[in-house]
């Protein structure tokens, strides 16, 4: 088992019976959520609801056998789990190099506990060494963002034909 999915599965235990659960996006997760299966698959948690942060962790949730619901049946939760791209030693970390930043920061917002999966491989002495920094952007504000973020220091980078599920444009920011 490779250190991600160890780290992945480590975060299992955290869940109860009957919770409402924020879903996070990435490889990590995909590992916490076929975990997590395996435990509803055998009995040992059930009567779970989750929050997704993307389309893509809606789809293995669902066959994971997790139902999705949305704020309006589930508006706080209970646990929120996700991944972080990279981690610094004071525990700083930054996210969305998946695409799913601006809903995995309001899954966060409304979770009672939330809790970040990494493994070494994520620890940086300095954020944005290892990865650019992703900023979702609203395509009609494109331009007055990216001038915005320029006029920070960076490099803005917007990824060609991407759009989150938002609908919004992702920036890889590189300061």
């Amino acid at each position: 088992m490779n250190p991600k999915q160890q780290a992945a599965e480590a975060a299992v235990p955290l869940v109860r019976s009957g919770m409402k659960l924020g879903l996070g996006t990435g490889s990590t997760i995909q590992f916490f959520l076929e975990a997590l299966g395996r435990e509803i698959a055998a009995g040992r948690v059930g009567d779970l609801v989750g929050v997704p942060t993307s389309e893509r962790t809606a789809a293995v949730a669902r066959s994971v056998g997790i139902p999705i619901v949305t704020f309006a049946e589930a508006p706080i939760l209970d646990l929120a789990i996700d991944g972080a791209d990279e981690v610094d030693a004071d525990l700083n970390l930054t996210k969305g190099q998946g695409g799913a930043l601006l809903r995995e920061k309001i899954v966060a917002r409304v979770a009672r506990r939330f809790v970040v999966v990494a493994d070494s491989s994520k620890a940086v002495e300095r954020l944005g060494s290892a990865a650019p920094l992703a900023v979702e952007i609203l395509p009609f504000a494109e331009p007055l963002a990216v001038r915005g973020i320029e006029s920070l220091g960076a490099q803005v980078r917007v990824r060609p034909d991407y759009r989150t599920d938002n609908g919004n444009l992702l920036a890889d920011c590189t300061f």
